[in-house]
C-alpha cells in the first residue's frame, strides 16, 4: 500500500502560498515604510531566508505532487505540481536581475535607485505568489 502524498502536496502549496502573500501584504507594504538605507538593509537578509524556504517549498511541493500523479494517474496533481515549480525558473529568470541587483549595492550607497528596485522586486515577487495560490487551487480541486 502507497501512502497519499496528495494532502501532503497540498499543505506544501499553500505554505508557499502563504508565506509568498504574507511577504506581498505584510512585509512588503512595512519595509517601504523604512528610509532607504534600512529598507536596503532590511530586504537583503530577509530575501535570503526567503529565498532558501520558498525554493525548497517549491521543489519538495513538485515532487510530492507529482509522486501523487504518478500514483493516481490523476493529472491534475502534475498540473498542480508543474504551476509550483514554474516558480524556479521564474525566478532565475524574471526576478534574479533585480536580486542581484540589490545584493550589489552596498548599504551607504542605498537611496530612490534602491528602493525603485525594492518596489519592482514587490511586483515581480507577487507572480510567485499568484503561482502558489494558483497550485494550491489545483491541488484542492485534484484532493476532491
Amino acid at each position: 500500500m502507497m501512502i497519499e502524498l496528495g494532502p501532503f502536496a497540498l499543505a506544501v502549496a499553500a505554505v508557499f502560498f502563504g508565506a509568498a502573500f504574507y511577504i506581498n501584504v505584510a512585509e512588503q507594504p512595512a519595509r517601504l515604510k523604512l528610509d532607504d538605507r534600512a529598507l536596503l538593509a532590511e530586504w537583503k537578509p530577509s530575501y535570503a531566508s526567503g529565498f532558501a524556504m520558498q525554493a525548497s517549498l517549491a521543489v519538495l511541493g513538485f515532487a510530492l505532487g507529482a509522486l501523487e500523479w504518478w500514483r493516481t494517474g490523476e493529472p491534475a496533481w502534475f498540473a498542480g505540481a508543474l504551476v509550483l515549480v514554474a516558480n524556479w525558473p521564474y525566478t532565475l529568470i524574471g526576478i534574479m536581475p533585480t536580486n542581484h541587483a540589490l545584493n550589489a549595492i552596498p548599504l551607504d550607497q542605498a537611496g530612490p535607485a534602491s528602493r525603485a528596485l525594492i518596489v519592482k522586486w514587490g511586483g515581480l515577487h507577487a507572480i510567485r505568489t499568484v503561482l502558489g495560490g494558483v497550485a494550491t487551487a489545483i491541488f484542492l480541486w485534484a484532493s476532491m
